[in-house]
């Protein structure tokens, strides 16, 4: 434990707020004894799962002695659980309690007592449920958050080690029922692979440490990469699907996880192996159209070469508008009537008032529409035009079409113009914006 003590001494000063998880077991009260020498601003974070008859007790014996050393106690019951992964929504749970306490006390850092035996038996259960490079690593001895930083000192200590220091400074803690029980698999891997491990190389703790700082060293290094990568193929929720094909298989595989890091911030417990692989299938599909449902509502539409993630909310229903001087529109965007403009791409259009009727709309699609596209002659289904310029189906309901009184369609904005449409040197009496 003495080169415990002088890891924390390196970097805790003495007057910094700490946030420590504790639940009373030998692990996390080892640690919180530790921690108290070490910093004079302790917070025992306590989570009462609220799963087993002993949880209450536990509770109360982890409060007492913090009592007992003069430590602050802040502790919160989990009442109601909805996920059908207990151990995932349990974590959630736990972490959203320590970062609302670092908001608290504006602490620096956040210790928990996860030990090198633990290390083991998480690559162990990864390696056998399948996971990705980071996973196989098991976890960081140190992880930089926003705001704070995560510590697990005891990493490179087993369990036994632990369990020799609570006896020797009389450290008392409770025992968990649970750990017994065969049911969870990591108890099956603590009572049954780890002593033969432990058995084969005394030093396995050691071994699996440095192997699991390998990994995170390649992690690092290939997240490094397909960041740099991801900015090119990925932008606005779109996936870019050809730029993303001529990528190695595993920087795509870590694109796409990059990419549900981002959709889904502190719910992405949600996501497992097989959404990885999902989202895969629809990539590399044949059919030109096509989605797939994700969790939290997410949902991610392929159209041809692009795939677009889109959170689910009320559909936008059929519009109508009159443009009289600038109408904002129900997808974000505007159509504005402007003075003057140098543009003359598509989502400019000048309208001579002669050749139009007066007033003009905006309207959502109807079964049919066709218009006379510029420079071609007769006219073109507004669908044919969607399609020629990959618009993803959900996009085509709430396309603006702009037409005049007579419901001639003079303008696509943002895709093609009309044969109403005038260039710079035409006379025109109006210039409308899309944006």
């Amino acid at each position: 434990m003495d080169s415990v003590i002088t890891y924390l001494k390196k970097i805790i000063k003495p007057n910094d707020y700490v946030i420590v998880g504790v639940s009373g077991g030998p692990d996390s009260m080892a640690l919180l004894t530790v921690l108290k020498n070490v910093s004079t601003n302790v917070i025992c974070a306590h989570v009462n799962h609220n799963v087993r008859v002993e949880s209450k007790d536990e509770e109360k014996f982890v409060k007492n002695y913090c009592q007992k050393i003069n430590v602050t106690f802040e502790s919160m019951t989990i009442k109601n659980y909805n996920n059908e992964n207990f151990h995932q929504e349990a974590r959630h749970i736990r972490y959203q309690f320590f970062e609302d306490l670092i908001k608290k006390y504006h602490a620096k850092y956040l210790l928990t007592a996860h030990h090198g035996d633990d290390l083991i038996e998480t690559i162990l259960m990864r390696i056998t449920r399948g996971s990705t490079l980071k996973g196989y690593s098991g976890f960081s001895k140190e992880i930089d958050k926003e705001n704070y930083k995560i510590l697990k000192p005891l990493i490179e200590l087993t369990k036994d080690e632990i369990i020799a220091f609570n006896k020797k400074n009389n450290i008392d803690y409770v025992i968990d029922s649970s750990n017994n029980k065969d049911t969870y698999t990591r108890n099956r891997f603590r009572k049954n692979v780890l002593p033969f491990l432990k058995k084969e190389n005394a030093n396995i703790v050691h071994k699996f440490y440095q192997y699991s700082k390998t990994l995170q060293n390649y992690d690092k290094y290939i997240k490094k990469i397909s960041n740099e990568i991801k900015k090119n193929v990925y932008n606005n929720r779109v996936l870019d699907i050809d730029l993303f094909k001529e990528n190695d298989q595993i920087i795509q595989k870590e694109i796409l996880y990059l990419i549900f890091q981002e959709l889904y911030k502190r719910d992405l417990y949600y996501i497992t192996e097989r959404h990885i692989n999902l989202l895969s299938d629809l990539i590399y599909s044949k059919k030109a159209n096509s989605m797939i449902y994700l969790p939290n509502k997410i949902s991610a539409f392929k159209s041809y070469n692009l795939v677009a993630f889109e959170k689910e909310t009320e559909e936008i229903k059929s519009y109508e508008f009159e443009l009289k001087d600038k109408v904002n529109l129900p997808n974000g965007k505007n159509i504005e009537i402007i003075n003057e403009c140098e543009e003359d791409d598509n989502f400019i259009c000048r309208l001579n008032l002669d050749q139009v009727k007066w007033p003009l709309f905006i309207r959502t699609r109807h079964n049919g529409d066709k218009m006379e596209v510029k420079k071609l002659a007769g006219h073109k289904k507004i669908n044919d035009i969607f399609i020629d310029n990959k618009i993803p189906i959900k996009q085509r309901n709430s396309w603006p079409i702009v037409t005049d009184s007579n419901g001639i369609i003079i303008w696509l904005p943002g895709l093609k113009k009309s044969k109403f449409d005038k260039i710079k040197k035409e006379k025109y009496d109006i210039i409308l914006k899309y944006y």
